[in-house]
């Protein structure tokens, strides 16, 4: 019987306990290890209890059906399907699970993308899984959970009457274009992509053309040096922020 299973057979026998109070975790994560560190921190709240996992879409979402999970922790990055699909699957499918995202993609990109696609939160895996479990805390009370830097910079859009969407060229790209683009951002070649993402060359290489046709650039490229430029920015302006936080830490 493998990790997956243990968890599974285990959940089935304490959600047969029907007072039980706690709120009831479900994590989806191709990382075992990742999954254990969770499942550590969130049993060792009496107020929470992981009750299943997985390292698919597929069978997390059979699996959700069994044991009715109040929140789902959700990566982006699944073997079978891309996480923010999966947040609009569970939403669609389990309308009263809250779902948080947690991922190892930088929030200033993907955050108001989870948010749109229907999460309730939003969890880098660079913070402590302290993190993760105050999170949950928060949207199963009801309520959003992001960084305080992403909750001001949306507070913002809001004064400004703005929707939530970046300001930026790429607000246009769907979830999978901004993958891709992000991939040849950095260097990543169409074949790499297409075997990263378990697609076809054919499905990648579209999805670039549409990238390039919505950025409003003539060659592919074109296209490659903005998205090497624009990957570039986003980079320095993490380590400025990097910057800023470690001299606010001398200064105090």
């Amino acid at each position: 019987m493998n990790e997956e299973e243990k968890v599974e057979s285990t959940s089935q026998v304490d959600s047969s306990n029907n007072e039980d109070t706690r709120t009831q975790v479900f994590i989806v994560d191709d990382h075992p290890a990742i999954r254990e560190a969770l499942t550590a921190s969130i049993n060792s709240k009496i107020d929470m209890r992981v009750v299943g996992e997985s390292g698919t879409a597929k069978k997390a979402l059979r699996q959700m059906g069994r044991h009715e999970p109040d929140v789902v922790v959700v990566d982006i990055s699944l073997e079978d399907a891309h996480g923010l699909d999966l947040v609009e699957e569970i939403r669609s499918r389990f309308p009263d699970i809250r779902v948080i995202v947690f991922s190892m993609y930088d929030e200033s990109v993907y955050a108001e993308r989870a948010i749109r696609a229907g999460a309730s939160g939003y969890v880098m895996k660079s913070e402590p899984t302290e993190r993760v479990v105050s999170a949950i805390q928060a949207v199963g009370e009801g309520d959003v959970y992001l960084s305080q830097r992403m909750s001001s910079r949306i507070l913002s859009k809001v004064i400004r009457q703005q929707d939530y969407a970046f300001s930026s060229a790429t607000e246009q790209l769907t979830d999978r274009e901004m993958t891709v683009f992000q991939k040849l951002g950095k260097g990543e070649s169409v074949r790499d992509i297409a075997d990263e993402l378990d697609l076809s060359r054919k499905t990648v290489e579209t999805y670039r053309r549409r990238a390039k046709e919505k950025l409003g650039f003539d060659t592919v490229d074109e296209l490659l040096q903005y998205a090497v430029q624009w990957t570039y920015g986003r980079e320095q302006d993490r380590w400025g922020d990097d910057d800023e936080e470690d001299g606010s830490e001398e200064e105090g």
